[in-house]
């Protein structure tokens, strides 16, 4: 998994703390934006687990701290439902125009309330999953029990939510009372995912069915036996985690990317300048890699880089080689290892291209049959082809030009 870590900046003013997660070695399929629990972060450890499960099917999920919380500028005070929804909005408008229109938001306990209501603002967002979430915004206000009246009259009150002490204003009270959840939920016509677990210690599972009797089709629920609310067991989180990306793929385009045909070559990569940047996808008949430049020169870092490649094919050569020779002199070589350094020196006044290889044999083998193998390591066939002059002639070929073009 690859982090990118932003700052931005929110109808107030103040900075959202945001983190994307990038699945290894390809290009996202798609972006999910995650909303974290009421009072937690989104470094809470099931948002990590779900959003790993997300980036091994291909997803990038962007996760960040609401107003008010984890390392976002504000107060708590500041955290109010509807600063949750407009933080969803402004996180995913900058998504969209900076990398790609987000295709599902997914929110737990709270956050799945003001994941429904962004949902219905946003056109781009094609599906929704809640995770522990009640059916009414109102079910948080329990929280503040005994402090209604002191509240009603915007005196500032001390709170305290899942152990830790808040200080909330009856301004924040308000921000709970100006959306029906139940009507949004009615009228927002989007694919919904509800999981819940029927133990769930804060939010009652009862919230998970009035939620499913209000939503149109398509609805599913999932139950997740035994998990408590915070989903603190990594089990439970990666469970979720993996429901939700089989779930997903009904609604949001999921499939492979094309690759490149080969056709009657031995090889074709392809390179699309707009959409990939560096981002090149390299396939035989039967096998497909990607290559890729590091970012510290405006890469994506997807895949290794072209003289990667080359050291590659030169240390897989080298194992293979050691492996047939060994086996015909029935030597107890078990493993190889070989590692490759490249670089440039100057030899003879000229710069030249130097491969540097380093053999680890794993094995019962003398010093004379390890001497042999080093002496032999030089004859694989894409050394002896490095080591050599090779020719090399190019084309242009407008055939294969035209028929990508139509």
């Amino acid at each position: 998994m690859n982090t990118d870590r932003i700052k931005i900046i929110n109808k107030e003013g103040f900075e959202l703390s945001t983190s994307i997660d990038f699945p290894n070695h390809q290009k996202p399929k798609q972006f999910v934006l995650f909303a974290h629990c009421f009072t937690c972060t989104s470094q809470l450890n099931a948002v990590r687990n779900i959003g790993q499960a997300l980036n091994n099917k291909g997803i990038a999920v962007v996760r960040f701290d609401f107003t008010g919380l984890g390392k976002s500028g504000g107060n708590f005070a500041n955290s109010h439902f509807e600063a949750n929804v407009d933080d969803l909005v402004v996180v995913n408008d900058y998504i969209t125009m900076h990398y790609q229109a987000p295709a599902l938001l997914i929110g737990h306990s709270l956050g799945g309330a003001a994941a429904i209501v962004a949902a219905s603002k946003l056109e781009n967002i094609k599906a929704v999953v809640t995770i522990g979430t009640p059916a009414d915004i109102q079910h948080v206000t329990k929280h503040f029990a005994g402090q209604t009246k002191k509240l009603a009259t915007d005196e500032e009150a001390r709170v305290v939510i899942g152990g830790r002490k808040f200080t909330i204003s009856g301004e924040f009270i308000k921000g709970f009372n100006q959306h029906d959840l139940p009507a949004t939920i009615e009228n927002l016509r989007k694919p919904i995912l509800i999981m819940h677990s029927p133990v769930d210690e804060i939010v009652s599972i009862s919230n998970a069915h009035e939620i499913y009797q209000k939503a149109k089709h398509p609805k599913s629920f999932v139950s997740l036996d035994n998990a408590n609310h915070l989903l603190t067991k990594n089990e439970d989180s990666a469970y979720a985690g993996e429901l939700i990306g089989s779930w997903a793929s009904r609604y949001i385009d999921l499939k492979p990317f094309e690759t490149p045909n080969p056709n009657k070559h031995q090889l074709v990569a392809h390179l699309n300048l707009k959409e990939d940047n560096f981002t090149t996808y390299i396939n035989t008949k039967n096998h497909g890699i990607i290559a890729d430049e590091p970012k510290s020169v405006g890469g994506y870092d997807f895949g290794m880089s072209p003289f990667e490649l080359v050291s590659a094919g030169l240390a897989a050569c080298t194992g293979m080689t050691l492996k047939l020779y060994a086996e015909r002199k029935k030597w107890d070589l078990r493993e190889v290892y070989t590692y490759v350094n490249h670089s440039k020196e100057m030899i003879d006044g000229e710069s030249k291209d130097v491969f540097a290889k380093s053999i680890e044999l794993v094995g019962s083998l003398d010093p004379k049959q390890k001497e042999r193998l080093r002496i032999i390591a030089a004859k694989c066939p894409v050394h002896k082809t490095l080591q050599q002059s090779s020719t090399i002639k190019t084309e242009i070929s407008g055939e294969s030009v035209n028929n990508h073009l139509k």
